[in-house]
């Protein structure tokens, strides 16, 4: 079997053995980057390797020209996913504290950037696994590494001229993945400039998932999306968030509800404001 969206625990724990699966945990903490580690090694699925968000799955940030998360080199996570075992054909299961953490869904969209395929998110995440009583286990793991290949989609990322150039357009749909606060320019308490992207429209990741924190029913989620969206085409929708990693969710959120691929800002807000020539709305 080859999973490319989601997956839930019983099924992902019946190949916790198989050596073509390779489990990865991605726990991470914003205000507190090491816990992310800390907590793995006192507890995470067996067999799983760790993959740290700051470090593994994203690149150097340069202050005033990216955001606080840019894309990773190429050949950077082309190492670290043959770092981590993933390769031709290997199935990936990725998960963090729960599905509405972030990081998971951020090395899901890198393999799909990537040209790998067989990448999943795990339903719930760990959440969901330990209340299903699957085992678990401390300490660090290994796995030889992987010969991962590489087949990069430039086409899945946008960069910030091409957000501005298409801003207003009424033939593209502009998604901001953050809170409605946030987007509203309320409650900031993460970049040092308040509001969103001027045409831009709320579309919070959190809203894809269920009050018991596993995503909604695909067709429900097709249906939020195509209110937002207009039922614009994934290939003239953008998702951007803070800093492009909670908008990889929406992507993750749309392929699962058939309606493919929006295109990834990957610098979103926080890059968009390092230059105070663009245009802020509230």
């Amino acid at each position: 079997m080859t999973c490319t969206t989601i997956l839930d625990a019983a099924t992902a724990c019946a190949h916790i053995s198989d050596p073509d699966w390779v489990f990865v945990d991605c726990r991470f903490v914003m205000r507190d980057p090491g816990r992310g580690f800390k907590d793995y090694l006192e507890s995470h699925i067996q067999g799983a390797l760790y993959a740290d968000l700051d470090k593994d799955l994203s690149g150097p940030v340069v202050p005033g020209r990216t955001g606080r998360h840019p894309l990773p080199e190429e050949e950077s996570i082309a190492a670290v996913f043959g770092r981590l075992g993933i390769g031709p054909g290997m199935q990936v299961i990725a998960y963090d504290e729960s599905t509405g953490a972030m990081a998971a869904a951020r090395l899901w969209w890198l393999l799909k950037w990537a040209g790998h395929e067989a990448a999943a998110v795990l339903d719930g995440g760990l959440n969901a696994w330990t209340a299903a009583g699957l085992p678990v286990r401390s300490g660090p793991e290994s796995r030889r590494p992987g010969g991962f290949v590489a087949a990069f989609r430039p086409d899945l990322a946008v960069d910030t001229a091409s957000v501005r150039a298409v801003m207003k357009d009424p033939g593209w749909a502009v998604l901001d993945a953050r809170g409605a606060d946030r987007y509203r320019g309320e409650n900031e308490t993460i970049d040092p400039v308040a509001g969103h992207i001027p045409g831009a429209v709320s579309a919070a990741y959190a809203t894809a998932l269920g009050p018991d924190g596993l995503f909604k029913p695909a067709a429900e989620i097709a249906r939020q999306l195509d209110s937002v969206t207009g039922g614009r085409g994934p290939e003239r929708t953008i998702v951007y968030c803070g800093s492009g990693v909670t908008a990889a969710h929406v992507v993750l959120a749309s392929a699962y509800a058939g309606r493919g691929m929006p295109r990834l800002y990957a610098g979103s807000w926080s890059q968009w404001i390092t230059d105070g020539g663009r245009p802020v709305a509230r």
